[in-house]
């Protein structure tokens, strides 16, 4: 589509909203549109004491015309502006397509971040409310789930110390690729047999991770072993590795210890009897659906009854915590089938349970299969996530973290729900960026924080990304090897450390 954006207003924000109306957009200024592409026109002025923004939106042989202001007082211009900038889109998409998106004008990828912001900063939550309703547009249902959400997250996380960390652990491989999956996973035969290398070099990278932790004089609260699936792990490979991280932390001090199982057809009582002999006390065991119709269309190689069976493997580990995934939206998936799946794992009683939307990536091999995976409006998927909000509650879930992401069906959102006290922290620490979390693997993230209230102008944050693909992450270790002082590892360690120095916290 062709968008074209005048005035001082950050494009990337007015591309995010024009993909609240065009799920799976690609932008364009120099194109001029036909008939058939759609076209965005956004022109935004600054008053003495406003911003007034105008929109034009022309689609399916129609066009819409709308301009809103903004009053500037009691937030940030930046802020004011995206608000007018948000208000004009959001009038022009819904007369031109009918449609109201349940989130209005928040594009982010955590709404519960802004209701906290509010939390802390002294608004009552009927106030914080109205703002989402009146300035943002949402939906009033999850205007109350964000709120709902934020105070949750404030609850658990008030009183815990300021030299806390995180570590996440990457394993990017899977026994199969799903079709809805972009992330860094591997399948083929050849890239698995790196897997024994790739641990070699993950160790060393575990040891520069903690290495810097201690230099830091850090706490580690939590550990999250994720991917990919690593559980493809065999038996002697993931105890190799569990008794390698436990080398360098008590896992008994840490609040949570994660392992991601992932997949059902990779669990079994033999691995999970590891996982327990090292610390593990959280597990994911993730059937996405109990359709077996919708398994085989999204390339899960597995059935409902095999994850039954790894469900009750793992409540017979002795493992504390099981998390359950489902999406709602999964192409072949319908709302009849989603409540079934939804009812079913509820009776099991896991001690979490995630309801995904299901979100289209691009590299995914669902979109390269159809031309028309994109929905605006997402048909049976609100029905889905309502019941799924619904049936929580009733059972005695609550909702505690909650993230968006582009291009999801419906432009609904993902949410954690949790029984009393059974809360995932390392969910928590990641979405609301209270802490750093350190990362080891190919393809991980080490996000820096430096965390300041809202008061104090918001947190620092600075990503530091590790090679992408396992084959790259090799390479740059083999570099580490022959002394290269340009290696990522080595850059990596001045990086943090630098941060550090710079926000004020002492280096031992």
């Amino acid at each position: 589509m062709k968008l074209t954006v005048v005035g001082d207003i950050n494009k990337y924000y007015v591309q995010t909203l024009c993909m609240i109306f065009f799920p799976g957009a690609k932008f364009s200024e120099k194109e001029e549109p036909d008939e058939n592409m759609p076209s965005v026109f956004l022109s935004l002025e600054e008053k003495e004491e406003e911003f007034i923004a105008e929109a034009v939106i022309r689609a399916r042989g129609r066009e819409a015309r709308m301009t809103r202001s903004a009053k500037k007082g009691g937030r940030s211009d930046q802020r004011t502006a995206k608000i007018a900038a948000g208000s004009a889109m959001f009038a022009a998409g819904k007369e031109l397509f009918g449609f109201t998106p349940p989130w209005g004008i928040l594009t982010g990828v955590r709404p519960a971040k802004v209701a906290s912001e509010y939390l802390l900063n002294g608004l009552g939550v009927q106030k914080i409310k109205e703002i989402f309703r009146d300035e943002y547009f949402v939906n009033p249902k999850k205007a109350a789930l964000a709120v709902s959400i934020a105070s949750a997250e404030i609850k658990l996380t008030k009183k815990l110390p300021k030299n806390l960390c995180s570590v996440y652990i990457s394993i990017p491989f899977c026994p199969s690729r799903c079709a809805y999956c972009s992330f860094v996973s591997y399948t083929s035969k050849r890239l698995l047999s790196l897997i024994d290398d790739y641990l070699l070099m993950l160790y060393k990278d575990i040891d520069h991770v903690f290495s810097l932790i201690r230099e830091l004089g850090m706490q580690v609260a939590t550990i999250y072993i994720g991917g990919g699936t690593p559980t493809i792990l065999d038996d002697r490979q993931l105890e190799t590795l569990l008794s390698h991280i436990a080398r360098h932390t008590d896992v008994s001090n840490l609040m949570e210890y994660t392992l991601e199982a992932g997949r059902p057809d990779t669990i079994t009582a033999e691995k999970l009897a590891i996982a327990k002999k090292y610390g593990i006390n959280r597990i994911s065991v993730n059937p996405q659906s109990l359709c077996d119709g919708v398994l085989e269309t999204i390339g899960r190689k597995h059935t409902a009854l095999d994850f039954l069976r790894a469900f009750d493997i793992a409540k017979n580990s002795g493992i504390s915590r099981i998390n359950t995934d489902l999406i709602a939206g999964l192409p072949g998936d319908s709302f009849a089938e989603f409540s079934k799946s939804i009812d079913r794992v509820i009776e099991l009683r896991p001690d979490n349970l995630t309801v995904h939307t299901f979100c289209v990536k691009k590299s995914s091999d669902v979109l390269k299969n159809s031309s028309n995976i994109y929905s605006l409006t997402g048909g049976e998927v609100w029905k889905s996530v309502d019941y799924s909000q619904v049936r929580t509650r009733n059972s005695g879930y609550k909702p505690y973290y909650m993230y968006r992401q582009k291009n999801t069906v419906g432009n609904l959102e993902n949410v954690g729900y949790s029984l009393e006290g059974a809360e995932g922290m390392y969910n928590i620490f990641m979405m609301e960026e209270l802490h750093t979390i350190f990362a080891a693997g190919a393809g991980s993230v080490t996000k820096l924080v430096k965390y300041r209230s809202p008061k104090e102008g918001g947190s620092k944050i600075t990503r530091i990304f590790k090679p992408k693909y396992p084959y790259e992450y090799l390479r740059d270790f083999e570099k580490l090897q022959a002394g290269d002082a340009e290696a990522g590892i080595l850059s990596m360690r001045d990086k943090i450390l630098a941060f550090f120095e710079e926000n004020g916290v002492p280096v031992n």
